[in-house]
């Protein structure tokens, strides 16, 4: 949308991609690695501001029941499966499961609403 000074503001993605200095990350590309770890149930990864590239992955990962992830543990699993430049610069753990829409799909707008401000 356009605000009242003519500034161009992107709300959303259609396709999920975030641009960090140039290079495109897939959301899609780092949730599936995060899905490769056995403890994670859910995961959802979005942009997060930054000064310097623009925009950097974030996300937030819920535990299978009677599992323990640290951000750290899931950042070094992610190095290992994917490039460094996609893994995200914040990863925090949610003892909740993650909002969902009427359609099932994960609610990344109301999650980038609050994980932004904690950023």
């Amino acid at each position: 949308y356009l605000d009242e000074d003519g500034y161009l503001f992107i709300v959303d993605r259609k396709k999920d991609i975030i641009i960090r200095g140039g290079e495109n990350i897939s959301c899609q590309e780092v949730e599936a690695a995060l899905y490769e770890h056995p403890a994670v149930a859910e995961a959802a990864v979005f942009g997060l501001a930054d000064e310097r590239f623009g925009e950097v992955p974030g996300a937030v990962v819920v535990p299978q029941d009677g599992e323990t992830l640290t951000s750290d543990d899931l950042a070094a699993f992610l190095h290992q499966h994917i490039a460094a430049f996609k893994v995200p610069q914040r990863i925090w753990i949610s003892e909740q499961p993650l909002p969902r829409l009427g359609t099932e799909k994960i609610d990344k707008v109301s999650l980038k609403a609050t994980y932004r401000a904690l950023a």
